[in-house]
């Protein structure tokens, strides 16, 4: 078997075994054995159960990052110096998200893998994340910043969040929804269908008005500023 062969079977069996089970329950035994590869040739490859789901992560992200780049350098293109406006923004972040899965395994694995690294503790994850990526999220994050000027910054960052996990849990929950959708409304409902019905709620969480008791303590702290 050819190296990059042991690679992509180490690689595809250890990103669904993590998405199943989580990064703490699922052993590199695990993984070697569904894999059909020893140990050693995992250790050979990768070094550490912490640098394969880093590799897991990368073939995600990597042309996740990429596209992404180029897609918002085709935004500020368009609109030439204006603010692009926030509904754009997030339509072209879930079509980025959408069209990479599609290169490696399923929308399904590459969410709750996404909300895995947010619920477990896998800080060496968070750090890997921020230190490859950081620039494209930070970058979107500003552009969103602009889009939503009224917003204080704390609270952006819980609104986007809050978003984030709203996206992470419907989609990693894809099949469910769509067997309750059929069985319960007759309704066939693709990704996309999906996306579109979860657009302009996620759009509405973000522009929703301050809580009344943070709006008056941002009054109170302006009149004595």
């Amino acid at each position: 078997m050819a190296q990059s062969d042991t690679v992509t079977r180490i690689l595809d069996t250890a990103e669904v075994l993590f998405a199943e089970r989580g990064f703490a329950e699922t052993s590199l035994r695990n993984i070697t054995s569904k894999a059909r590869v020893n140990l050693a040739a995992v250790n050979y490859h990768f070094g550490s159960k912490k640098a394969l789901i880093q590799a897991v992560f990368a073939r995600y992200l990597d042309p996740f990052s990429q596209r992404f780049h180029s897609a918002l350098d085709d935004l500020e293109a368009r609109y030439s110096g204006r603010d692009i406006p926030l509904e754009v923004l997030l339509e072209t972040m879930a079509t980025t998200v959408l069209e990479v899965p599609a290169e490696r395994n399923s929308l399904k694995v590459f969410m709750r893998l996404l909300g895995l690294a947010y619920s477990q503790a896998q800080g060496h994850l968070r750090r890997y994340i921020q230190q490859e990526y950081g620039d494209v999220f930070s970058r979107f994050t500003d552009l969103v910043r602009r889009a939503t000027p009224d917003l204080p910054d704390a609270e952006r960052f819980w609104r986007l969040h809050f978003m984030l996990g709203t996206v992470i849990f419907t989609l990693s929950g894809l099949d469910a929804l769509r067997d309750i959708a059929e069985k319960d409304y007759r309704q066939q409902v693709s990704v996309r269908d999906l996306i579109r019905r979860l657009r302009p709620v996620v759009v509405a969480a973000m522009n929703a008005p301050l809580p009344v008791e943070l709006d008056m303590e941002l009054r109170e702290d302006t009149a004595t500023g």
